[in-house]
């Protein structure tokens, strides 16, 4: 008995190690110098120990929209559950920091970890809004402020490229596949497997990115590029031309003649007489060898040459010879010229092939397009109509070229439990102090109609019970609520040690249908492109007065002479 009691620990001890970051390079010095310098004058002062809550938020949302996806928080867990100084690390900080400053922080350092720390976050892949906390962290100040950086690297652009991604499917619909094809053009390694990873979380459904795909799982797709086609000079080149059928019970010695054979018979087709005359034999070539190389999975760049005139009729010949021996092609890829009108063009020239040489399901060929695609141009791309069924987006996407930053900031709201607040002129820029609860308010048709922030030991909003909801800053905007279902949004994630009970997290296809999920539920006005409705984002009536007592408090008297 006593063994299996052993064993069951064992299993428990090793289900709660939590892996480090998947950058290497998100190390306790991935910070800035001043998170050290506050660190030290914290500890010279004896504060370093006192407990702190800070919130880490963003005050608007991007791209002109009015939502936003919460990505990141795996990684943020990570990190601070392998939270440890290497002898190294401590040297070099010791190196920076000026000459003055006494050995003892130095020993405090090399004790530090996160075992005092505690994080409450909304789950990963939630839609999310200005103002809310996405993230509180509690624990001993200095050691938190050091994690302030860090924790604001690992969510702002996470959350900015899985909201771009989400903003892209919303415009290309749920029935089209998207491709994220961005790493070539992403901000270094670390931008390119970040933007694979939080794209899928947005609603993408594959990455061209091989790395992304062994450290996530998610879907691999690619074909080939310009360079492969442009490599062949004539059908000469290719010395293996067999290919066995697909049941296996015979063999095709020249597969490049029976591809010749049907592009004859394409060109000499009454139904598609006048379309194109000679095709570019070198392009006929390479689509002969990637099908030889790939027969199950034959999908062709088509535009190298003439879409119309070459590659189509190229890529149709050679997807019947692999239809004669049992095969059946993928379809084509779009890099450049008219989408909509080659797709049209595409769709006519398959659906044609399918009637007249009764090839059942020929006309449903995919046809993916690429070609430097942001919004606009999905959207542009609706309005006209096209044939397309998947989209390759890189550059726009990775780089969130419509907007370089979300802006998250890490606020200090309360210490030795008395709240803080932080004054602007601008009142965007006014914090929440407090430590606070949060839930998000559900209507009679199923929609969030608002999040709603209350002080930690107010009674939580009750389903069917009236509740005063203010803005936080001005006066007049105010209403009563009754809601029909309430969600409370923070949750604890690392309660100081990864041996005590926590949220766990969950496996990134469950993060990325949570974000579908919540992305469906919200109402169609708060998603539009243009002009979308604000969604709320609200405080209790007593935290409300509060904030304004404090701030009254905290901001000091002029005096007129």
């Amino acid at each position: 008995m006593e063994a299996i009691t052993n064993g069951s620990r064992d299993e428990e001890s090793r289900r709660s190690v939590i892996d480090g970051p998947t950058n290497p390079m998100v190390t306790p010095l991935l910070s800035d110098l001043y998170q050290f310098t506050m660190a030290y004058a914290y500890w010279k002062a004896g504060k370093h120990n006192e407990r702190a809550v800070f919130d880490l938020y963003f005050r608007k949302n991007p791209f002109g929209g009015e939502y936003t996806i919460f990505a990141g928080l795996e990684e943020c867990i990570r990190f601070i559950a392998n939270f440890k100084f290497t002898e190294e690390e401590i040297v070099f900080i010791q190196a920076s920091l000026p000459k003055t400053c006494e050995d003892g922080f130095y020993e405090y350092l090399r004790g530090l970890d996160c075992s005092d720390v505690e994080v409450y976050a909304i789950s990963e892949g939630s839609i999310v809004f200005p103002k809310v906390p996405l993230v509180r962290v509690e624990g001993p100040i200095a050691v938190v402020q050091m994690l302030e950086t860090s924790f604001l690297n690992l969510i702002n652009y996470a959350s900015l490229v899985a909201t771009n991604a989400a903003r892209h499917r919303s415009v290309a619909g749920k029935s089209k596949l998207l491709l994220e094809f961005g790493l070539r053009r992403a901000q270094g390694p670390d931008g390119g497997i970040g933007a694979s990873k939080y794209s899928y979380i947005g609603g993408f459904d594959a990455t061209s990115n091989v790395e992304a795909g062994r450290l996530f799982g998610i879907p691999l797709r690619g074909t080939h590029s310009h360079a492969f086609v442009s490599s062949f000079v004539s059908p000469d080149e290719i010395t293996e031309k067999s290919l066995q059928s697909r049941d296996g019970s015979s063999t095709c010695e020249d597969f490049g003649s029976l591809a010749q054979t049907w592009l004859s018979k394409i060109k000499w087709s009454h139904s598609l007489d006048g379309i194109f005359c000679e095709t570019n034999q070198s392009e006929l070539a390479a689509f002969i060898s990637y099908a030889l190389a790939f027969p199950n999975d034959f999908l062709a760049l088509v535009d190298t040459y003439d879409v119309m005139r070459s590659g189509i009729p190229n890529f149709c010949a050679v997807a019947l010879a692999l239809n004669d021996l049992g095969y059946k092609a993928v379809g084509i890829r779009l890099d450049s010229g008219d989408l909509a009108y080659l797709s049209y063009e595409a769709r006519k020239f398959f659906c044609t092939i399918e009637e007249e040489f009764g090839v059942p399901d020929f006309g449903k060929m995919s046809i993916t397009a690429s070609n430097d695609l942001n919004e606009e141009t999905l959207d542009a791309l609706n309005k006209q109509g096209h044939e397309i069924d998947a989209f390759g987006i890189g550059t726009y996407l990775v780089t969130c070229y419509a907007q370089a930053a979300l802006g998250c900031v890490f606020k200090l709201v309360e210490i030795n439990n008395q709240p803080r607040i932080k004054l602007s002129e601008d009142v965007s820029k006014v914090s929440i102090p407090c430590k606070k609860r949060c839930y998000r308010l559900y209507g009679k048709e199923g929609y969030p109609l608002l999040d709603i922030m209350t002080g930690e030991n107010e009674p939580p909003p009750k389903v069917a019970e009236r509740i005063l909801c203010r803005h936080p800053f001005n006066e007049s905007k105010r209403a009563y609520v009754v809601p029909q279902r309430v969600e409370e949004l923070l949750k604890c994630f690392w309660p100081g040690s990864p041996d005590k009970a926590r949220e766990e997290l969950p496996p990134l296809k469950d993060v990325r249908d949570r974000c579908i999920k919540q992305l469906a539920q919200m109402r169609s006005d708060h998603m539009r492109i243009l002009n979308p409705t604000p969604y709320k984002v609200s405080v209790s009536g007593k935290l409300y007065d509060f904030i304004h007592f404090l701030w009254l408090n905290e901001a000091p008297v002029g005096e007129l002479q």
